[in-house]
């Protein structure tokens, strides 16, 4: 298995920037490039020369969590983009409308959370089409930015993302903050894990107490002081 791993990194790293990869090949942890799936990019990370770096946020808006991380970005002067429920938007608005106004970014993460692979194309479409239209009416917002459930996509997803001209964003480092990881476990595996370019997985919304505000005190100042700089992935994407 090992020589297999090592065999698929080898190979991968030795493609040009930018080569298109077929859907369902893997790609190694941490790989720097983006791939392309039925014309639609695939993000895990961005290559780039700066100490940029992308935070990220799933499955909220929530109303006590999201809060609260934006105040703790606030404080260090972090920018992130969070991928919000469609469902959870229309139920939150102001939290959405902070997040904008104080020059994050939001992504699309589907209306109902649904599982992917258990959607037809079509449903699979509206689920995005469906928390395009209410971040529309919540504050004339069109998202560019597609994150498929649990990062579960195939032809499906896609398809539909690149119909509606979206980039589907995964990422470098899971931080497992929905597991509920211990705080100091989470820190370490961010610490450890980050590098130039990389895209960071954490949730503000999560079924019970949060790890997630507490991992954040320690993580993004002790970033900061290393010299990176906390950006959306759209300036992520847009550095060299």
């Amino acid at each position: 298995m090992k020589r297999l791993v090592l065999a698929a990194l080898i190979l991968f790293l030795a493609l040009p920037m930018g080569t298109i990869v077929p859907t369902g090949t893997a790609v190694p942890m941490g790989t720097a490039v983006p791939v392309r799936a039925e014309d639609c990019a695939v993000y895990y990370s961005h290559p780039t020369d700066t100490r940029r770096i992308a935070l990220t946020f799933d499955d909220g808006p929530h109303y006590k969590y999201t809060a609260e991380i934006l105040d703790i970005l606030d404080e260090y002067g972090a920018k992130a983009t969070f991928f919000v429920v469609g469902e959870l938007a229309e139920r939150y608005p102001e939290l959405i409308l902070r997040e904008l106004s104080e020059g994050h970014e939001v992504g699309n993460h589907t209306w109902s959370h649904p599982k992917m692979n258990r959607l037809s194309p079509d449903a699979v479409t509206s689920e995005i089409i469906r928390t395009e239209r209410a971040l529309n009416e919540i504050a004339d917002y069109r998202p560019k930015l597609f994150r498929p459930p649990e990062g579960s996509f195939g032809k499906a997803v896609t398809q539909a993302a690149s119909g509606m001209d979206y980039d589907i964003i995964l990422w470098t480092v899971d931080t497992r903050d929905w597991a509920h990881t211990p705080v100091n476990q989470i820190v370490e595996t961010v610490l450890t894990q980050t590098g130039p370019g990389s895209i960071i997985l954490c949730h503000d919304f999560i079924g019970r107490d949060s790890p997630t505000p507490d991992a954040l005190r320690e993580f993004i100042p002790a970033l900061i002081e290393d010299g990176y700089e906390f950006v959306t992935v759209s300036e992520l994407l847009g550095s060299e």
